[in-house]
């Protein structure tokens, strides 16, 4: 049996939420919306979402990688907490595959994510409970990262797991592109809400001024054709390049090769300052 997927990456970005009247981001806005329709057009039956953590749900203990088994969504902005319909059978045989392919991962129960995984979520595939999905999580925020090679490979080795699963897979790779939020600059790991908004505020004019629209070209280009080199090179100068948030880049490598190392290609590119952050959607022909 060989599953069906498709790999949907877009940037995500809390200004976004914040931008009630959809002054900014008009094109990443109307490029989200044409993936949201290859999505229903696809009808997966399971989307596994590949994010990262601000240091929310993950402090004291930072696993590399993580795969849910139950989780739930938090409160944030206008957005309402909700829990999400993880399919735990299927995601513990996930973890079973990946301890065989000697990827240590960590096993989360009841893990509390935040807008990661929501916004891609919410605005690709509707509701939080509308599809069953799987979280699994990647080290973007929390030195030491994972380098580009570990990553590519445990995309990989879900690719693998997938062909014997006999579903349509949606794969989402959440985060970047180019940014730096301040409060990832900062090497703390107990923020609270009250403090992290005063980082983030004290920083925001600088970070608005850090996104570099020729290390996105090179990113958006490399997934176009899939030259895993490349990329790999890519995750491994994105922080030195791209700034602290770039880091992100990690979710679309691996939602990448779960996906099967396929041509991922851009919709759109669109450098929005106002969101600090250089926000791209590229999308996959499916895998049938």
């Amino acid at each position: 049996m060989t599953s069906r997927r498709l790999v949907v990456c877009a940037s995500h970005s809390p200004g976004k939420e914040r931008d009630v009247e959809e002054v900014f981001g008009l094109e990443f806005r109307s490029a989200l919306a044409r993936a949201a329709d290859e999505v229903r057009v696809f009808d997966p039956d399971v989307v596994i979402v590949f994010g990262g953590d601000h240091r929310r749900a993950f402090t004291t203990v930072v696993p590399t990688f993580g795969v849910a088994l139950s989780a739930s969504i938090i409160a944030e902005g206008r957005h309402p907490a909700g829990a999400l319909a993880v399919p735990s059978t299927l995601a513990r045989a996930l973890c079973e595959h990946l301890l065989t392919e000697e990827f240590d991962i960590a096993v989360c129960r009841d893990v509390e994510l935040d807008h990661a995984f929501a916004q891609p979520i919410r605005d690709l595939v509707g509701d939080l409970d509308a599809k069953p999905v799987i979280p699994i999580a990647v080290n973007c925020a929390t030195a030491p990262l994972p380098t580009g090679r570990r990553v590519a490979g445990f995309g990989a080795a879900v690719a693998r797991f997938l062909d014997s699963v006999d579903q349509r897979v949606l794969l989402i790779g959440t985060g970047g592109l180019s940014h730096s939020p301040p409060s990832l600059e900062v090497d703390s790991y107990q923020l609270s809400d009250d403090e992290r908004a005063r980082i983030i505020a004290a920083g925001m004019a600088d970070a608005r001024n850090k996104i570099r629209p020729d290390w996105d070209a090179e990113v958006l280009q490399a997934m176009s054709t899939w030259d895993a080199a490349a990329l790999i090179r890519l995750v491994d100068c994105a922080h030195t390049r791209a700034g602290a948030g770039a880091n992100e880049v990690r979710t679309w490598v691996a939602a990448g090769a779960a996906g099967g190392g396929r041509p991922v290609f851009p919709v759109a590119y669109e450098p929005v300052p106002e969101w600090i952050t250089g926000m791209a959607v590229a999308v996959s022909a499916p895998a049938r």
